[in-house]
């Protein structure tokens, strides 16, 4: 059977669950942080609530009875890309990485931290739920050219000639995100959620991707490119 809970919040959660003490937690602490939910306690309940709903994001178990969490986030895949969570067994890693490669955005492992939960889900909420930016031009500081939309970082000589910056995905997700805010301090979790969304990793990760970017720039001649540390946040500055 298919239940609603709450009707004036948004947005809307549907939770895949058939263990009915873990959906009753899941739950309460969903609505306790103002969100609407939608449960269901199978699969086949599961697609029916999804096409009936329409919910903003899917709290989906792997393990269900009559149709399990696979076939229903290949149904869901089938029709958009509503984020899914998946939740799953700590001996599960098959079904999780199959899972992301179907299109999954974030997992849990069972035994969870329910308030844990609710957190990954306002991420990904947050990440799916962003107005798109508009077209930017390339930021230019100093010597350092950066286009967010071409993914290039150059920097210029003397004479006018671009040399390319070899950085990863992620370190030019970081130094794309510092110089078009040059005054802000970023936390740690807000360089995570938006340079490595992809990613489960731990807030001090961050820290090395910084550094190996601070390395580049300033072995490229930009020692006058440096990131500085405001309590737990971070942010891109020029001297002058």
């Amino acid at each position: 059977m298919i239940t609603t809970h709450a009707t004036t919040a948004t947005p809307q959660i549907l939770v895949v669950e058939d263990e009915p003490g873990i959906a009753t937690i899941l739950n309460a602490y969903l609505e306790r942080d103002g969100l609407r939910t939608v449960m269901a306690h199978d699969g086949p309940e599961a697609v029916m609530a999804f096409r009936q709903h329409h919910p903003d994001l899917v709290l989906l178990d792997i393990h269900l009875p009559t149709m399990d969490g696979i076939d229903v986030l290949r149904t869901i895949r089938d029709h958009g890309q509503t984020p899914v969570i998946i939740v799953t067994a700590m001996a599960d890693d098959v079904d999780k990485l199959v899972a992301l490669r179907l299109g999954a955005d974030d997992y849990v492992v069972k035994p969870f931290n329910p308030a844990e939960v609710v957190a990954r889900v306002r991420a990904v909420l947050r990440r799916t739920q962003a107005k798109p930016l508009p077209v930017a031009t390339p930021i230019r500081i100093g010597a350092l050219e950066i286009d967010a939309e071409a993914h290039s970082a150059v920097l210029y000589d003397a004479d006018g000639r671009a040399q390319p910056l070899s950085l990863t995905l992620t370190e030019f997700r970081l130094l794309a995100l510092l110089a078009s805010q040059p005054r802000r301090c970023f936390s740690r979790m807000h360089l995570i959620e938006h340079c490595l969304p992809e990613s489960d990793a731990l807030e001090r990760v961050i820290d090395s991707h910084l550094s190996k970017l601070r390395r580049k720039l300033q072995l490229a001649g930009q020692e006058n490119l440096i990131d500085t540390v405001r309590g737990i946040g971070y942010r891109l500055w020029r001297e002058g």
